[in-house]
C-alpha cells in the first residue's frame, strides 16, 4: 500500500536537515520507538552492526562537543539529543540472541570492516527515516573527530564512529530553500 501524501511530506518532500531546535525535550521513550524501527532494516545475513549513543544530557554533549567541527558546535549542543552512530567490526561474531555467529568474517578483516561500515550506514539511514515517521527531525552530520569520538564513547569496544544525527523538534525559522537536485536522467536510467 502506498503511504499517503501526508507521510511522504513528512518523510521526504518537506523533511530537512535542521539545524536550529526548539527547546523540547525528547523521550527515551520515543528514542527506544526509532531505535526499534531502524533494527527492521535489512542488513546481510541479518547482520545488524548498527550501534547507537544517544547523548542527551549535558554531560554527555560536554563529552562529544570537543570533537566536533566548529560549525557543528552550537547545533549539536542545541538539539534535544544527538545520535552516535557507529557499527561494530566484529559484528559476525555477536548476533541477535537465537542468531547463529556469521561464518566467513573472522579471518577476513578488511570484508568485515566494508560489512559493517555499508550495513551500518544502511541501519543509519532507516535511523533518519524512523525518526522521520515518528515525528522527529533530523540533522545529520559528518565534520567530527572519528578516532576522538571513539575513543570518548566506544573506548574498549570493536566500535567504529560513523556519523552524528541530531533530532529533535526543528525550528525552521529562517531556513534557506531545499538545494538544487538532481533530474531523473543525470542521476539515474533504467535499462
Amino acid at each position: 500500500m502506498r503511504l499517503d501524501e501526508q507521510a511522504l511530506r513528512q518523510m521526504f518532500l518537506e523533511a530537512r536537515t535542521l539545524r536550529a531546535w526548539q527547546p523540547r525535550e525528547v523521550p527515551d521513550a520515543l528514542l527506544r520507538e526509532v531505535v526499534d524501527l531502524m533494527k527492521l532494516a535489512p542488513t546481510a545475513s541479518n547482520g545488524l552492526p548498527a550501534r547507537i549513543v544517544f547523548a542527551k544530557s549535558q554531560e554527555a554533549k560536554e563529552r562529544l562537543k570537543p570533537h566536533l567541527s566548529r560549525g557543528n558546535v552550537d547545533k549539536t549542543m542545541a538539539a534535544p539529543a544527538t545520535a552516535i552512530v557507529g557499527y561494530d567490526v566484529k559484528f559476525y561474531a555477536r548476533p541477535p540472541a537465537g542468531q547463529e555467529p556469521i561464518k566467513g568474517l573472522a579471518d577476513k578483516p578488511e570484508q568485515a570492516q566494508a560489512a559493517a561500515f555499508r550495513n551500518g550506514s544502511l541501519q543509519g539511514g532507516y535511523l533518519i527515516m524512523a525518526a522521520r515517521a515518528l515525528g522527529l527531525d533530523c540533522g545529520p552530520m559528518s565534520g567530527f573527530d572519528n578516532a576522538g569520538v571513539d575513543k570518548e564513547f566506544f573506548a574498549g569496544t570493536d566500535i567504529k564512529s560513523n556519523f552524528l544525527c541530531n533530532l529533535g523538534y526543528g525550528d525552521r525559522t529562517g531556513m534557506p530553500p531545499r538545494g538544487p537536485r538532481f533530474a531523473f536522467d543525470e542521476m539515474a536510467s533504467i535499462i
